[in-house]
């Protein structure tokens, strides 16, 4: 930090994201995430009021629900950088297989389905809302009991571990304690069993004439864990809307991945309801949809994913600020949603595979933000 003074010119409000000058809407221009040094526009515009975006900057929305590749031997890669990988993986009746990652880490969301991770620390039941944290190395394979999807999150430079919480102590958000890690649970099986193992992008196949999954104990640190959403006690402001990174759940290096879940909605009546228009000028952004109602916008189904490259603005769609006008001024309100965001340090890169589930026209869905 530069230790600047905070200047104010022209009209303004008091306070970030509270009582806007009328006829005007609020943008946040800032560095570091919603750390760094920001200020505050307060335009006649909404700037994501363009007639057209033509570029590599331009948003995108994946619909992962149509990939065409089920039973995949590894996750189908569709935003990229040198940092991580996000993916999506879809089991109709999943593999033989076991895989071994010796690239990554490895994060997996449940989007649906259910069924039994099978690791050699022991087996985890999964089901939806699950998050799936598979450490660098570990054996395991996803034994299926109904059709699983899987967003897929891989961290080539470091450790998917959980944020520092700060001034809001360790049990914010949720619990340590409610991790879940496998119990010790040896298998005793006669036959050949093939594990993939990923290196340096390569798969080399090792075969064993018994199951890899035989330890009959383990100690440590370090091991599979399983997270479920419904776990998560999301923070909320009455008189404030938050930034997303009160609600970061995992961080990896390059990378934070926030959880929005089901909570009351600002109540003040001078509080601003909706995301705020900005260009996150560091981070590339990235939002996947699990379910409920998304009230930032329209359009966006569950099992889509959104990609916002820095640069350009994003924000509430048209029909969501116009949502959020007739709504009651004060009183509580729950938004009701489950979404997955992904803020990527470094910029992305969009996939052949992303490309063939691009919607078209998606950068032009908000249109008449301007008018």
């Amino acid at each position: 930090m530069l230790g600047l003074p905070q200047w104010v010119k022209g009209r303004t409000s008091r306070q970030a994201h509270v009582a806007l000058p009328a006829g005007t809407v609020e943008e946040e221009h800032g560095r570091l995430g919603f750390f760094g040094a920001a200020s505050h526009l307060y335009r006649l515009h909404a700037p994501t009021g363009w007639t057209s975006v033509k570029g590599p900057a331009a948003h995108h929305a994946l619909d992962c629900t149509q990939l065409k590749t089920p039973d995949g031997l590894w996750p189908t890669s569709l935003l990229y950088n040198a940092d991580l990988h996000i993916g999506f993986q879809r089991y109709e009746t999943g593999r033989p297989e076991f895989l071994r990652n010796a690239d990554a880490d490895e994060l997996y969301f449940v989007h649906v389905g259910s069924g039994l991770l099978r690791t050699e620390y022991g087996p985890l039941r999964y089901g939806e809302g699950d998050y799936i944290v598979m450490p660098r190395g570990v054996t395991y394979r996803f034994e299926i009991a109904e059709p699983t999807s899987l967003l897929w999150v891989q961290n080539l430079s470091g450790l998917i571990d959980l944020p520092d919480r700060g001034i809001l102590g360790r049990h914010a958000l949720f619990d340590p304690a409610v991790l879940e890690v496998p119990e010790a649970e040896a298998v005793e099986e006669e036959g050949e069993f093939v594990i993939a193992v990923k290196r340096m992008g390569e798969t080399t196949l090792v075969t064993y004439p018994f199951h890899p999954c035989d330890a009959v104990g383990w100690k440590g640190d370090l091991a599979p864990m399983r997270l479920n959403v419904t776990d998560i006690r999301p923070i909320a402001s009455p008189r404030y809307h938050l930034p997303p990174s009160a609600h970061s759940t995992w961080e990896g290096n390059g990378f934070v991945v926030c959880t929005f879940a089901p909570r009351p909605g600002e109540e003040d009546p001078e509080a601003l309801k909706l995301p705020f228009y900005h260009r996150n000028i560091d981070y590339d952004e990235v939002i996947f949809y699990h379910s409920g109602n998304f009230m930032s916008r329209e359009g966006i189904e569950a099992g889509m994913l959104t990609f916002h490259p820095h640069g350009l603005h994003h924000g509430p769609q048209p029909n969501a600020v116009k949502r959020a006008a007739a709504a009651p001024q004060s009183g509580p309100r729950m938004l009701d949603e489950y979404a997955v965001m992904i803020d990527s340090r470094q910029p992305l890169l969009v996939s052949d595979a992303a490309l063939k589930v691009d919607v078209s026209g998606y950068e032009m869905s908000w249109a008449d933000a301007g008018q």
